[in-house]
């Protein structure tokens, strides 16, 4: 360990995981209820903490519903992160559908309340939308045009790829209810979260192939 670099101490470990009991109830809660069915007595109930200490973490409800929707975007957006230039464009994105639907699978209600907030017009997350996230979607679709314009993908819009992406492996998360109807499985079932990636990675492969 270098001299500048600290354990954490018992303090900082209690903070960080009272934050994070916090965060988890908000998520649960939320995602039942949205925000304005939600109250931070019910969320300080569930986390098991006293309202006045939820309060000194996040001083609003807004503030605690805009916090558990940005930590919703760092997982929801760490796999197209992972994209670059010097992968193989076909590998990388076969592995990019497989980590979102992991996504999908380990973090349903996450990805159900991102759903709603997107569905309610995004009037909390507008500003995450139109910067950070509106950069990194410009700086992988920069990538994925020039896979096209090497030769490497076949000529699709870069953008209406993501969304693709997006949409299809989401969609096992946000209508879950729907897929368990139909199929009688859901992503908890290995045989089915394996089926669900080899379909969605070979169509998607097979309409971005080079041919």
């Amino acid at each position: 360990m270098k001299s500048d670099e600290k354990k954490p101490t018992r303090r900082s470990r209690a903070v960080a995981a009272k934050r994070s009991a916090i965060l988890e109830a908000a998520l649960t809660l939320f995602s039942q209820f949205g925000i304005h069915g939600t109250s931070l007595d019910k969320v300080a109930e569930l986390a098991d903490v006293s309202k006045t200490n939820l309060l000194y973490y996040f001083p609003s409800k807004e503030v605690l519903y805009v916090a558990v929707l940005k930590q919703i975007l760092d997982v929801w957006l760490a796999p197209l992160r992972a994209l670059a230039h010097d992968q193989d464009p076909l590998v990388a994105i076969r592995r990019y559908i497989r980590l979102k639907l992991e996504v999908s699978r380990d973090h349903p209600q996450a990805s159900r309340l991102f759903c709603l907030e997107m569905l309610q017009g995004a009037p909390l997350l507008k500003g995450e939308l139109a910067g950070d996230l509106k950069q990194l979607v410009d700086d992988k679709a920069a990538i994925i045009e020039r896979w096209i314009d090497e030769g490497r993908l076949a000529g699709v819009q870069p953008q209406h790829l993501i969304f693709m992406l997006w949409a299809t492996t989401q969609h096992y998360a946000d209508f879950a209810t729907q897929v368990e109807a139909v199929t009688g499985q859901t992503l908890s079932d290995p045989a089915f979260f394996d089926q669900a990636v080899d379909n969605v990675q070979r169509m998607i492969i097979e309409g971005i192939r080079v041919r």
